[in-house]
């Protein structure tokens, strides 16, 4: 077995290198392994030479040669089978294969190509043919260790990105349980009365938020919101506002006005609104605005005062079945200032109910990209109308998937009902 010319140390270091530059040589004739070793030394390579395919399948074990010139015919492991057993050695670098053959029939031509030779010389083998095969095998070299490098990259790439993602969700999973947490009741029973929450965020968090509060003897206070926009932001957005209208703290909440004796009431919703628009516009930095229904409801008369910025009208559903859904409108809340808003009002009486629902109901699509619409949501309402208590978010959300041909929502949706029963 002829020993490598440089020492491994000296392999395993220009094994980084992109240039092909080492060369096996694999022929059971001395002489023509030196009539090809003789050539390609002059044009700059490095030669290894082996005189069988398993001497030179030994040569592979330390030495990952960049092209290979074999002979076809050769006693024991011949050609075909030393190219196949190199193609199955494991490897991150792809080595060029040349078979020297007197053969020339395409069925044999074939068999060489199955076993994994890229080339063919026919021997006696000419000088400039063979500068000009090794050329080409260069090229292709360079080429596929190329692609190679670009493809590790774009690994490594995809890879930190995917570490990245993963860590944007578990945070965007913490986020959500966060922004759920916001909610502390789902569903509450008063005397004369039930009142029930319900929040889904179309991706990890949202934009949307409702909530209830006291607001002094007998009274209730409502608010359904929803942040422009969606993803984190419109979620930092809803927490800042929930501390506004907070039930856990009434002297921090904006819609309460606290007595000489100590006691809370609930001012004008319409103030409230003004109050909140100058605050976003005026200490908040943000594009953000976001659009309110804010309620007052007296869990004692059934009387409501509300006042709306740019959210959906309230829908009340009487006992007899009826539906009203009406409202003045208004703008949003956080767009311009010195804008005045206006309260409106309505009677509940024993058996109604009152229902207030973000965009992400009344404008969700059917699979033809119709909106579902006011006309739609009374006929849920309509359909849903034994239904009680969290059973009907379950029932109405059930019934919007199904319109929607059972896509996700693109917006958030949520919602607030309030079921008066009227004093015992």
């Amino acid at each position: 077995m002829k020993k490598p010319t440089k020492a491994f140390d000296d392999v395993a270091a220009s094994f980084e290198t992109d240039v092909p530059h080492r060369i096996l040589i694999v022929d059971d004739s001395r002489l023509q392994r030196r009539i090809l070793s003789s050539s390609v030394k002059r044009w700059g390579f490095d030669v290894y030479e082996a005189a069988s395919g398993e001497e030179a399948l030994e040569i592979c074990q330390t030495v990952a040669p960049d092209l290979v010139l074999s002979d076809w015919m050769m006693p024991g492991m011949n050609g075909l089978e030393f190219c196949d057993a190199f193609r199955k050695k494991t490897t991150d670098r792809y080595g060029y294969f040349i078979l020297l053959t007197s053969k020339s029939e395409k069925n044999e031509v074939a068999m060489g190509l199955e076993a994994g030779a890229d080339d063919f010389l026919t021997k006696p083998v000419d000088s400039h043919e063979l500068r000009a095969r090794i050329a080409a095998g260069e090229r292709i070299l360079l080429m596929q260790r190329e692609l190679t490098e670009k493809n590790r990259l774009i690994t490594d790439t995809l890879d930190e990105l995917q570490r990245l993602y993963d860590s944007l969700d578990s945070d965007l999973l913490e986020a959500k349980k966060l922004q759920q947490s916001l909610i502390r009741e789902r569903h509450k029973s008063f005397e004369t009365g039930d009142v029930t929450l319900m929040l889904r965020s179309s991706g990890h968090v949202g934009g949307d938020l409702v909530g209830f509060f006291p607001a002094g003897e007998g009274h209730l206070g409502l608010y359904a919101l929803d942040v422009s926009g969606h993803g984190i932001s419109s979620a930092l957005m809803t927490a800042r506002l929930a501390g506004y209208l907070s039930a856990s703290a009434p002297d921090q909440n904006v819609a309460l006005a606290r007595g000489a004796d100590g006691t809370y009431s609930f001012l004008p919703p319409e103030q409230v609104i003004e109050t909140l628009n100058n605050l976003v516009l005026d200490e908040m930095e943000t594009e953000h605005y976001f659009t309110l229904l804010l309620a007052d409801v007296s869990l004692e008369t059934g009387h409501v005062r509300m006042a709306q910025a740019g959210h959906p009208h309230p829908a009340v559903q009487r006992a007899d079945g009826r539906i009203e859904q009406d409202g003045p409108g208004g703008f949003p809340v956080g767009l311009i200032s010195g804008i005045e808003f206006t309260q409106f009002e309505t009677q509940l009486y024993p058996g109604d109910r009152l229902l207030l629902l973000s965009d992400g109901v009344t404008e969700c699509p059917a699979e033809d990209g119709k909106m579902l619409e006011e006309e739609g949501l009374a006929t849920f309402m309509a359909s849903l109308a034994d239904i009680k208590g969290p059973a009907f978010f379950e029932a109405m959300m059930w019934h919007l998937s199904e319109f929607a041909g059972g896509k996700p929502f693109p917006d958030d949706v949520s919602g607030i009902l309030f079921e008066y029963r009227g004093p015992p």
